[in-house]
């Protein structure tokens, strides 16, 4: 497919929101979805649209555009992060916001989903701009967020400090401190313990789930992971003190591989103190997108979307792919990995942990009291590990990729709801 593939095509592949649309119609069909409720769940249930003026530290006048897409209300409050970036569009947040909603359904957690995104180039911009710019984002779409409408949370250029900055703007407006208005918030202001590594130890999570289905150990099953974000390095950080054997890393300026395993803790050191991951001194060179089709036991790619497709998937070597990233790999590529037999533990399954503990952060929050890191990471196992069997035993039962059966077991639940709740007239 990939060689014949038209520039049309690629780029239809290689969009968010269609990969995410063909996976829906895909488990809709399986699931001989009502005419309806499929175009009900097809489309979001809100899309806003801001322009946001700021000052610039220069003194002038910049207007930035900003989205919030609401997907789903049906089994809860949206949920889900706000991204900066230049390549922000309004497609990629709708495509997003629809995962959010399977994949608050696949953890069955009684959220729907949401994505948010400004346009702007974060490294380009002062501290105070984006102070600025973060507050009159939140001032503009005040009236559709909160505890019980919609939860913000952090995502790609975004952090503590941005939760920080929308929870004090929505509790300026309202008049009272509303720390359950956004996820994600630095501990002292009402963030929850374990949340910083939250997706990578979910990713290690179901990763030792699929070992014990193929009967393997740590010790002998070699990872790459693409991607030293947060997500990235905290799964990195914690699958090599597990046991597991990283072998190589990227990040965008490149990466390293090491067939005897990279030293994670100096890497950390190295990246922490300024450093990129190229310029580590333990292992060899290799590109970011060459570094996927290298020999593996697992290939965890937690960088951005769309690195995964139909004319790389047939050289991906790895026996289990893990998504830390959404959407990694698009609609066509799918196919082509389960016929090669590749155990694929899907983005909206796998990377998981962080909306769960984002959910434990929220209920904290609502109930003024917070739990030891200890009981965060037990229920987070609890929930990751009864949501990897369920989906491999739907997948299974339906015999479909395990993708597929994420998104059929998501649906299935949103449909009973709705179902229960009817449709308001």
């Amino acid at each position: 497919m990939g060689g014949s593939m038209g520039v049309m095509e690629t780029e239809r592949e290689l969009s968010v929101y269609e990969s995410m649309a063909a996976r829906f119609d895909v488990a809709a069909r399986k699931l001989n979805l009502d005419g309806g409720i499929y175009h009900y769940l097809r489309k979001p249930n809100r899309e806003i649209i801001v322009h946001i003026p700021v000052i610039m530290d220069n003194g002038k006048l910049e207007v930035f555009d900003g989205f919030r897409v609401q997907h789903s209300i049906a089994r809860g409050p949206c949920k889900g992060g706000v991204r900066y970036g230049p390549n922000v569009s309004l497609d990629e947040i709708r495509g997003l916001a629809a995962e959010m909603t399977w994949k608050c359904a696949v953890v069955n957690i009684p959220f729907g989903g949401a994505k948010g995104g400004i346009i702007c180039d974060p490294e380009k911009l002062s501290v105070q701009e984006l102070e600025r710019i973060t507050r009159r984002y939140t001032a503009e779409i005040l009236d559709y967020i909160g505890p019980e409408r919609d939860v913000p949370a952090p995502d790609m250029n975004t952090n503590e400090q941005t939760m920080a900055w929308i929870m004090d703007t929505y509790s300026m407006h309202v008049r009272h401190t509303v720390t359950a208005s956004v996820t994600g918030k630095p501990i002292d202001l009402g963030g929850s313990r374990g949340r910083r590594e939250a997706t990578g130890r979910g990713c290690m999570i179901v990763t030792d789930q699929a070992l014990k289905r193929f009967g393997r150990d740590r010790a002998s099953t070699r990872v790459i992971v693409q991607g030293f974000g947060n997500v990235g390095s905290q799964a990195a950080r914690l699958m090599h003190e597990a046991g597991y054997k990283i072998i190589g890393v990227t990040d965008i300026h490149g990466g390293l591989i090491n067939t005897n395993g990279l030293d994670i803790p100096k890497l950390l050191e190295h990246v922490r103190s300024g450093g990129v991951v190229p310029d580590f001194s333990g292992g060899e060179k290799i590109d970011n997108v060459e570094i996927l089709e290298q020999d593996c036991e697992v290939l965890l790619p937690a960088a951005t979307e769309s690195q995964i497709t139909s004319r790389n998937a047939a050289r991906i070597k790895a026996r289990i792919l893990t998504e830390g990233a959404n959407s990694p790999t698009t609609a066509p590529a799918d196919d082509i990995l389960f016929d090669r037999g590749v155990f694929v533990i899907p983005d909206i399954l796998s990377n998981a942990g962080g909306v769960t503990v984002s959910y434990f952060e929220w209920v904290q929050d609502r109930q003024g009291y917070f739990w030891p890191e200890g009981m965060v990471n037990e229920r987070l196992k609890h929930i990751m590990v009864q949501s990897f069997n369920d989906v491999v035993a739907y997948g299974e039962k339906h015999n479909v990729n395990n993708r597929i059966a994420a998104y059929m077991l998501a649906i299935d639940r949103v449909c009973l709801t709705l179902k229960m709740r009817g449709i308001y007239a």
